[in-house]
Parts: C-alpha cells; sequence; structure tokens
C-alpha cells in the first residue's frame, strides 16, 4: 500500500508496513491509548513505520498536537500486543491505537501538553463517532495489559478527556486511612473486588484469593480511574471508586 486517504480529516499519512486484515470479520469497538516512551516523537514515528519493528499503531500524536496515521482504521495495527478486555484476546483486531508521544516512566515522564491532549480529544471524538464506540471502551494500554504495560500511565489527564465528552470517568474517592484488601487476603470480599473488576472488563480470576493478578490489575484500575495513590492495595477509595463506575453504567 503506497498511500491512503486520512480517516481522521486533520490527519497527515506516514505509511506503516506492519498491519494486516482485522480477524474474524471484527470492527473497531474500542480505542486505546499508549505512550511511545522513547526519547522523541520523530523516533517513534521511524520506528512504527520500520519493518524490523513489527509494531505500529493506527495514529501517533506528537507533543504540538501534528497527528499522523500510519494504517488505516479498517485495517489491524499491531500495537496492543498480548492482551485482553471482557475476555476477548485479540484487542489489536477490534481496536483503534493511537500512541501518544511521551518518553514515559523510564525517561522522566513529563506530563501531556495542552494541545497534544487537545488533538487527542478531537482525534477519540471523531474516532468514537465513525465507529459508534461506547464511552466505556476508550482505553489505556495498561487496562488491556495490566502488568506488562504502565502506559500512558498516571499523569495523563483522563479527567480532561472526560470533560470533553471522551471516554468514561467518575469522581474518585477520596483516600483515606483505613482497612484496605491486600496481597494474601482471602474471603468473600476479595470475590466481590475481583467480580466488579472483571465486570468492567479487565482480566482477572475470580477466586477469592487476593494474588498477584490480582494485585497488578487493581494498581491497573487505579492507574486510570484513581491515580493519586497506585499501590495493588484495595481501600476504601478504590473500592468506591469502582462501585461508583459499575453503577455510572448500569441501566
Amino acid at each position: 500500500m503506497s498511500g491512503f486517504s486520512p480517516d481522521e480529516p486533520r490527519a497527515e499519512v506516514r505509511v506503516s508496513p506492519n498491519f494486516g486484515p482485522r480477524r474474524d470479520t471484527l470492527k473497531p469497538d474500542m480505542i486505546v491509548l499508549h505512550y511511545t516512551g522513547m526519547g522523541t516523537g520523530a523516533g517513534a514515528e521511524a520506528w512504527l513505520c520500520d519493518p524490523a519493528s513489527e509494531v505500529s499503531s493506527h495514529y501517533l500524536v506528537h507533543e504540538d498536537g501534528q497527528i499522523v496515521q500510519m494504517v488505516r482504521e479498517s485495517d489491524r495495527a499491531w500495537h496492543a500486543g498480548k492482551s485482553s478486555w471482557f475476555g476477548a484476546t485479540d484487542i489489536n483486531s477490534r481496536s483503534v491505537g493511537i500512541e501518544i508521544v511521551n518518553p514515559g516512566h523510564s525517561l522522566g515522564y513529563p506530563a501531556f501538553p495542552k494541545r497534544q491532549i487537545d488533538a487527542v480529544i478531537a482525534l477519540c471524538a471523531g474516532i468514537a463517532k465513525r465507529h459508534s464506540i461506547a464511552a466505556e471502551r476508550v482505553l489505556a494500554h495498561s487496562d488491556v495489559a495490566p502488568g506488562r504495560k504502565i502506559d500512558p500511565g498516571e499523569k495523563f489527564p483522563w479527567r480532561a478527556l472526560f470533560a470533553a465528552g471522551v471516554g468514561h470517568l467518575v469522581a474518585a474517592a477520596p483516600v483515606r486511612r483505613g482497612a484496605a484488601l491486600n496481597p494474601g487476603d482471602a474471603g468473600p470480599d476479595v470475590e466481590a473486588l475481583q467480580s466488579m473488576l472483571a465486570l468492567y472488563g479487565y482480566g482477572v480470576e475470580i477466586t477469592g484469593s487476593f494474588d498477584k493478578q490480582t494485585e497488578i490489575v487493581v494498581e491497573a484500575f487505579q492507574r486510570h480511574f484513581r491515580p493519586r495513590k497506585v499501590d495493588g492495595a484495595a481501600d476504601g477509595s478504590t473500592m468506591r471508586t469502582l462501585r461508583r463506575l459499575l453503577d455510572s453504567i448500569r441501566p
């Protein structure tokens, strides 16, 4: 493919060879947000278009708000890797991936510039409209690949997106001292925690035992929905925020 017309009118096109057809006639019903985790946006853009990398995304958004489309929305980009949501494991076939230029945690993790976030908001809104994507299916890479990925991270301004009508959020319950569920705990309270996380979509086994995977998923939840304190312990704030989130989508 030598070129294509962008799905997003404001995007520039730079074609990546790293894509294929969506499998099993799947169509996009999710948006997955990433950060690039590289030193420069130019380097990240080049890597996503390098056949040797075997990775790509549909879009990349630079710090100045420039949007680059590398894979058509109708095609399957290689951005999510091993991941799952609501039990579905081929996230690449059912999502549109957006890489947001930011060096990430290992390289200082600066704040995301406003003009970059404004561009991400406009891009997400357009994708969601084109594919009728529900607000609660605008997700972080860390949501669909907890433990393996932590991007776009706790500094990502989900609140700004939600205020602009993109994504799903509730007011996080205040962090206070008190009892919490921790690794090693077991019983009906742990089972309830795991059940609520699974009801929202996270890949967690309901065992009643607070194992390592449960801790990792709690961290992923906190990173997105309660970023003030990301520690993997299910304190009262985490539990109340999770209940609010589920209540907000129940009919």
